[in-house]
């Protein structure tokens, strides 16, 4: 006979379905360009500034498109609104590789902006979709900690596959250009998603989209009258804006720490960098979904989610803090250690956020209630783009960091939720 504590993780019934949520965050997260993304700009010639600058754009078409796009796709349907994200995000790696200018790269980041906002909140609300038409709604941690496991497979995947490529080619270009086909994977395996999972969809006459767009707005508003609701959306938001933009400066320390080791015979700088990056990301994303996976045994630590959330928070933030002054003197394998600390809390913390976002709002305008959690993120992360860039220029991506993290430690305390 098993005991409580086993039983407690027999949740639910893990189906076609529930594989294809995680073949789909699988797919969606074999992003080859990501692991070497700043250091694809930096080769290009951009500072720091124009790296903020370039994400500020990013953050600002999403800023703009995040709410519609959410309104989109609960009104005509999400599997509609995700298969149009694919197309601008095959547009937009299309142009990173053609890309000789920086005008070429602020128009890519705009199509990158596009597919991201039509895609974000879209996914987790047909998953909660699905967990409501299965009655599986309380095990919403476990389930989407399980999904979003696989996401970091996909990541760590990806990792090896990218160093591989740059290794062979000497080229950051080419991962864009691979990076098309799991897009186009990820397209067809939508399109396979039960019609449900779209909930009620209407024609696409002018009355019918106009009076659907009202009552979702309606009922949107009628929640964010409600300031303890408002919290929540921006107490969960706030690390993953943090997050969002200082993971990729990851890759300048892996590759500082690449260059203060004498190079391999045979092999060129940015040879060793890929390999230092490949096997680096590779085990921080095998960590990460074993974090996602194991969310729901985390929350048992804490008295309930707000506390989780509050503290979670605190501790990510101040690894960032540390981790930025390590770097600055050149302690590079203990930054990295750090960095690998704001990885796993994001990954902890993520599932129990967006469940408990889930939680509080209705189900009939859950995308655009996500799409909302996703624009406060975008505020947030447009934030800690321009201020890491702008000292990073000045003072050096260490202190630069550790700026950031103290001003998001101080944002954590306003955002206690109680």
């Amino acid at each position: 006979m098993q005991n409580n504590s086993q039983k407690k993780f027999i949740l639910f019934k893990k189906n076609t379905q529930y594989y294809k949520f995680c073949f789909y965050g699988f797919l969606k997260n074999l992003r080859f360009f990501e692991p070497f993304f700043i250091l694809f700009l930096l080769e290009k010639g951009l500072s720091f500034t124009q790296i903020a600058l370039l994400y500020s754009v990013r953050e600002i078409i999403i800023y703009i498109t995040e709410i519609p796009t959410g309104i989109i796709a609960d009104a005509l349907g999400r599997k509609r609104t995700m298969v149009s994200s694919f197309g601008f995000y095959i547009i937009s790696f299309s142009l990173f590789y053609f890309s000789n200018s920086y005008g070429f790269l602020i128009i890519a980041i705009v199509f990158f902006a596009f597919g991201d906002s039509f895609r974000t909140g879209t996914h987790k609300a047909m998953i909660f979709e699905y967990l409501r038409i299965k009655s599986w709604q309380k095990f919403k941690v476990h389930y989407y900690g399980g999904t979003r496991s696989c996401s970091q497979v996909g990541s760590a995947i990806s990792s090896l596959i990218a160093a591989a490529l740059v290794f062979l080619t000497k080229n950051y270009d080419i991962v864009f250009l691979v990076s098309i086909v799991p897009v186009i994977l990820d397209m067809l395996l939508i399109i396979s998603y039960p019609k449900e999972l779209d909930r009620e969809t209407i024609s696409l006459k002018y009355t019918d989209v106009l009076n659907k767009f009202k009552e979702i707005i309606k009922e949107l508003v009628i929640n964010l009258k409600q300031k303890e609701k408002i919290l929540i959306l921006f107490n969960v938001s706030s690390y993953s804006g943090y997050f969002k933009q200082t993971k990729d400066y990851l890759q300048y320390v892996i590759q500082s720490l690449a260059i203060s080791i004498p190079l391999v015979a045979g092999i060129s700088q940015k040879q060793q960098t890929a390999i230092f990056i490949g096997i680096a990301f590779f085990i921080i994303y095998l960590l990460t979904s074993r974090a996602s996976k194991n969310s729901a045994k985390i929350k048992t630590l804490f008295p309930n989610s707000n506390k989780a959330l509050n503290q979670m928070l605190f501790i990510g933030v101040i690894a960032g803090f540390i981790g930025g002054i390590f770097f600055h003197y050149s302690l590079y394998v203990l930054s990295v250690l750090f960095f690998l600390v704001i990885y796993l809390i994001e990954n902890f913390r993520k599932p129990i956020g967006v469940s408990y976002v889930a939680e509080n709002f209705n189900s009939n305008s859950l995308a655009t209630t996500l799409s909302v959690e996703s624009l406060t993120k975008t505020i947030f992360a447009s934030i800690v783009a321009l201020v890491l860039g702008f000292f990073a220029d000045i003072f050096g991506v260490g202190i630069a960091l550790s700026i950031v993290s103290g001003l998001f430690f101080m944002l954590g305390l306003v955002l206690r939720l109680k």
